[in-house]
């Protein structure tokens, strides 16, 4: 991609954010484009669209466990669209049924509108939920989030759009987030929140705790102080248990997860994260304030199955950099595939030795950050 084509790329994402901050209920009006190929990523083929058109259909679920909170649902598909752009979705476009069932990718709309376009055009679905989005201190929405995307695994599985029927594999699902939508990737990963490790952190965190607080963190003891009215909402199958920890906020079918710059050590802690029991990759940069978090919770993980990839020079805000997207868009496919679609081809391209070619990019934790 030439330089004038990065710098549409990114204006269009920060169109994106802006719309988004101003007025959430539209954000899935306006899907973002699929970011073409970029030629200083050459070696890395997965960023570039694969061979499907993409198209989105929204819909409206309530959940009765939760007094009928109102979900909004974006399911982003493979069409048999091949008229206009084949950079925007179609909205409401013919499925292209042609490699169906597609595996399943799960997280929040403002991820999506990011990613979904990549991962879709090849030959992944993707479900999202509109309107949930970024918070600064910790609150219900850190429960309720989860909750939401497992909601919209059970709707897109039991109750499919009209017309979508057949098209989408959710028992072979996957979980994605970048930032808040990090931390409810690892939630989808099998960690357990352990609220004797969290209350404990209240009114004074541990040496451990307090080594990764930032402006970025949202940890508060605002929860701790109303704790009883924090999980009120949360049904008892959930919360109780002989060991003192949650149960963790996940589904069977959810079988890979990809967390980057996201957080939660503190509301998971050593014991919550042990639990951990399927494939994971953390994606965070090096300059984010976050990254200390996620290193720690990448080496507390229980799975065997784990890898990290640290973005050199970058800060949080590369979510919003185009060929740092493209890099995201690279791993994500290349992980997804290999565990969801079965393509073996693919585990070379998120392996320490691919990484280690790669400028700007590094295998592992970068020691002194």
């Amino acid at each position: 991609m030439r330089i004038k084509s990065i710098i549409q790329l990114v204006f269009s994402f920060f169109i994106i954010l802006m719309v988004s901050a101003c007025n959430k209920a539209t954000e899935t009006q306006s899907p973002t484009q699929t970011p073409q190929p970029i030629q200083e990523l050459e070696l890395l083929p997965l960023a570039e669209p694969g061979p499907y058109h993409v198209g989105i259909h929204t819909f409206v679920t309530t959940d009765s466990s939760r007094a009928n909170r109102p979900v909004s649902i974006s399911v982003w598909y493979p069409t048999a669209e091949t008229t206009g752009s084949t950079s925007i979705p179609a909205r409401d476009a013919d499925p292209d049924r042609s490699g169906a069932p597609y595996p399943l990718i799960l997280s929040s709309t403002k991820a999506a509108n990011i990613l979904a376009p990549y991962l879709v055009s090849h030959g992944f679905t993707w479900a999202s939920v509109d309107g949930i989005d970024s918070y600064m201190m910790m609150h219900e929405e850190m429960i309720d989030q989860p909750l939401d995307i497992l909601l919209t695994l059970d709707q897109v599985a039991l109750h499919p759009p009209e017309g979508l029927e057949g098209l989408i594999n959710s028992d072979n699902a996957g979980a994605i987030g970048y930032s808040f939508d990090g931390y409810n990737a690892l939630a989808m990963s099998g960690a357990r929140i352990d609220p004797e490790y969290y209350l404990a952190q209240c009114p004074t965190p541990d040496a451990i705790t307090e080594s990764i607080l930032g402006r970025m963190s949202a940890f508060s003891c605002v929860p701790a102080g109303a704790w009883d009215q924090f999980v009120s909402h949360i049904d008892s199958s959930i919360t109780e248990s002989e060991d003192g920890l949650w149960q963790p906020l996940t589904d069977k079918r959810i079988r890979a997860v990809m967390p980057m710059a996201g957080e939660g050590w503190w509301l998971f802690g050593e014991r919550g994260l042990a639990a951990v029991d399927r494939p994971v990759l953390i994606i965070d940069s090096t300059e984010d304030e976050l990254y200390k978090e996620n290193v720690l919770i990448y080496e507390h993980l229980g799975t065997s199955d784990k890898s990290f990839i640290s973005f050199v020079g970058q800060d949080h805000m590369m979510i919003y950099n185009g060929e740092m997207i493209a890099r995201m868009a690279h791993f994500a496919v290349a992980f997804f595939g290999y565990h969801l679609q079965d393509r073996e081809e693919f585990a070379r391209y998120f392996s320490e030795d691919f990484v280690s070619q790669q400028d700007g990019l590094a295998w592992g934790v970068v020691p002194g950050k």
